[in-house]
């Protein structure tokens, strides 16, 4: 059976769940009354998850192609925001941007080229710009900068199409298990040992909240035939650390979000956090 027909039948099985989830949340956020503090919130983040669903669910549907092509566009637009958040020049741009669209290409048309030799690449491709330009004062920064985030975006989003029908079970992992964290917080976080910070790096984000996004994972994987240990494990890990790994870069910019055009969350990077984390990491217990 070839890879697409694989991926279909994942997309298939995921299907009804995605529209049954979009389907309930919309009619409860409709309903909300207006003295709710964050109905405008939780409407504008179910507008965007009705346009995400179908766009992911859809690129996946066509096989590796299809995710080549979601790979490539994620990977053009977080990491042009990643440059504005750490302050990159204009040539690590070029350097990311060109890994986002090579990489998952790779991955796509020539797989056996992603070993130790493309790892040289971006290793030379993160410092050739500093190189080049004798960059004594910050070329280490930059190039330090910019290698993490050759790593973190267009090197995990490479398991959109070298995972299959696993990078199906992983979006909605994450998907659900972002939401099996806010209402772990709203249910258990409010006092108790639960309520302790997981991280000073973002004091919202609870041990509770790691529970809830714990059970939604499980759960979620279990519905859709596709449960394991590992899997579990790399799916809750990226959206707990996922989302920590954000909160730093951000923090050490000096700001709230990566974007404000994608309403309900900010920039892309600020939705995909969790995602790229758990792909990477999916990856690593999957060979």
């Amino acid at each position: 059976m070839s890879a697409v027909l694989i991926t279909e039948e994942a997309v298939g099985r995921a299907l009804p769940l995605v529209a049954g989830a979009l389907g309930v949340s919309g009619a409860a956020v409709a309903v909300l009354p207006s003295k709710v503090r964050m109905r405008t919130e939780l409407r504008k983040r179910w507008r965007s998850w009705a346009v995400a669903a179908p766009v992911f669910q859809g690129a996946l549907f066509f096989g590796a192609g299809g995710a080549f092509a979601l790979a490539a566009a994620l990977g053009v637009i977080a990491v042009s925001e990643y440059v504005r958040i750490a302050g990159l020049p204009r040539a690590e741009h070029l350097v990311l941007v060109a890994a986002s669209v090579v990489l998952p290409g790779l991955a796509w048309r020539a797989p056996e080229l992603l070993d130790v030799r493309s790892a040289a690449l971006l290793l030379v491709g993160a410092a050739l710009p500093s190189l080049l330009t004798g960059d004594h004062a910050s070329g280490f920064t930059r190039t330090a900068r910019t290698l993490v985030a050759l790593v973190w975006i267009p090197v995990s989003l490479t398991g959109l199409v070298v995972l299959g029908d696993t990078a199906v079970a992983v979006g909605l992992g994450v998907a659900f298990g972002d939401v099996g964290a806010w209402c772990g917080g709203m249910a258990l976080g409010r006092r108790g040992p639960l309520a302790r910070p997981l991280s000073p790096l973002s004091p919202s984000k609870t041990w509770a909240g790691v529970l809830g996004t714990a059970a939604v994972t499980a759960a979620v994987l279990a519905v859709i035939g596709a449960f394991s240990v590992l899997l579990w494990l790399a799916i809750l890990a990226g959206c707990v650390l996922g989302d920590l790994l954000e909160s730093m870069v951000k923090r050490e910019a000096g700001v709230k979000d990566a974007g404000t055009w994608l309403p309900g969350f900010g920039g892309l990077l600020d939705r995909i956090d969790s995602l790229v984390l758990a792909l990477l990491l999916t990856m690593v217990v999957a060979s």
